[in-house]
């Protein structure tokens, strides 16, 4: 009975994607598609790849988490839903046609493919950031995950860039495609038409600069997932015949991202919030946040970080998880609400709780408190001059889902200017 159920919701999807795209005149025949897949890093990867591509002149439509963008006009993406259904891809597209872009540069998720959004769109490429667990309990197991995103490859038989650093690349690699590009940072023995190589990297507090075929690249952008994320878009650009200079000129303009490691507040102390909400995503942040503080000329800076959760049933098994990795890095740990749905959010955050009572770096020094405005205003509260507060989950997004289906305006950059003006106040 479950299998004829999911297979008329199937049906179902699949109706929605072909009559949209046939009312809309299957508009992706007049342009290049380029689809962004992976667990981390496809938002700011779209954005890298349409600056470059604009920088060459190029008029670019994308569409991201963050928002939906078409030549010089965007708009926030208020969905909390990064590859919209209902056709609204195929309108997009359609209207992308009618401004006379060239490039659509589209995020694709997993929950997107599996409800056929990415059907009946002509891909130019397909791209490969990375791959971790996540939606877990959607898919059934990573297996599934990982078979979920090979779809996109598998429409996409032109160009697929690909992430040669990845334990998973070998799954990709085996999809057939005219030209396979690789972007690395090692030594990669991997079999593809073009190598894009990161060499000589060297990172420091708020950039990183690395070499491409002699060409010297400075990236305004912390962490090593986006040098990452900048060979991604290299890359890409260069399967268009992109030059790299151009991809040099555009990437060296690009400050920040927004809700991707944003920083909010600079002094006295430092107030950053990021979209990371996965255990290795977390990690890679909060690691690239402790190195920043032992080089800091301040003596005994904390790591303060504010984290939570999604509810809804969703990944109930990477809590814990979090929780372990924040008592790892951080000095002060404040646990919250993030979207809880129709969850009790007691529970979600005892999950977290129950990680960092159980790491091998157990805290007695940590907070619980459900409201989130609280929560960071607690943060801010802790903060002391050359601290750094991060606070996690959300990054820019514009909603909180609550419970029967509510959502609450919200966006953590908003709160922490708010709340830090309070404290300046007092």
């Amino acid at each position: 009975m479950i299998n004829i159920i999911e297979a008329i919701k199937n049906f179902y999807h699949f109706l929605w994607s072909f009559f949209s795209a046939l009312f809309y005149g299957f508009p992706s025949r007049h342009l290049k598609v380029i689809g962004v897949t992976g667990t981390k890093g496809k938002s700011t990867t779209v954005e890298m790849i349409s600056k470059i591509l604009e920088e060459n002149g190029q008029k670019v439509a994308s569409l991201s988490s963050i928002e939906f963008k078409i030549n010089k006009t965007s708009e926030k993406n208020l969905f909390k839903m990064t590859m919209p259904g209902r056709g609204y891809v195929q309108k997009f597209l359609r209207k992308a046609v009618r401004a006379h872009c060239q490039y659509a540069i589209i995020e694709v998720t997993s929950e997107g493919i599996l409800q056929y959004r990415h059907k009946f769109i002509n891909f130019e490429a397909a791209v490969f950031t990375n791959l971790a667990p996540e939606h877990i309990e959607r898919h059934g197991s990573f297996e599934n995950y990982r078979k979920a995103k090979g779809k996109l490859f598998e429409a996409t038989k032109r160009i697929h860039i690909l992430n040669l650093d990845d334990p998973n690349v070998d799954y990709f690699l085996n999809i057939p495609a005219e030209r396979k590009i690789g972007f690395t940072l090692k030594e990669s023995k991997k079999s593809v038409d073009t190598l894009v190589k990161g060499e000589n990297l060297e990172i420091k507090d708020w950039e990183s600069k690395f070499f491409v075929e002699g060409i010297e690249f400075n990236l305004h952008l912390p962490g090593i997932f986006n040098t990452y994320n900048a060979l991604c878009a290299i890359a890409t650009a260069l399967s268009q015949s992109v030059p790299l200079s151009t991809s040099k000129k555009a990437l060296e303009k690009i400050k920040g991202v927004p809700g991707r490691m944003e920083l909010v507040i600079r002094e006295p102390f430092k107030v950053i919030v990021d979209y990371a909400h996965t255990p290795q995503s977390l990690a890679e942040v909060y690691e690239t946040l402790r190195k920043q503080k032992t080089k800091s000329k301040i003596q005994n800076t904390k790591l303060i970080c504010v984290l939570g959760s999604c509810g809804g049933g969703r990944d109930k098994w990477k809590r814990p998880k979090l929780g372990e990795i924040a008592a790892k890095y951080c000095d002060e740990i404040i646990i919250t609400n993030e979207d809880p749905y129709d969850e009790d959010p007691s529970q979600i955050l005892s999950m977290i709780k129950s990680g960092i009572s159980n790491s091998q770096f157990p805290m007695t020094n940590f907070y619980e408190i459900l409201d989130r405005r609280e929560a960071i205003n607690k943060a801010l509260k802790l903060a002391k001059s050359g601290d750094t507060v991060i606070i996690t989950g959300k990054g820019c997004e514009p909603w909180m889902c609550i419970e029967n289906g509510k959502k609450i305006s919200w966006d953590d950059r908003k709160i922490v200017k708010e709340e830090f003006e309070k404290i300046k106040v007092n």
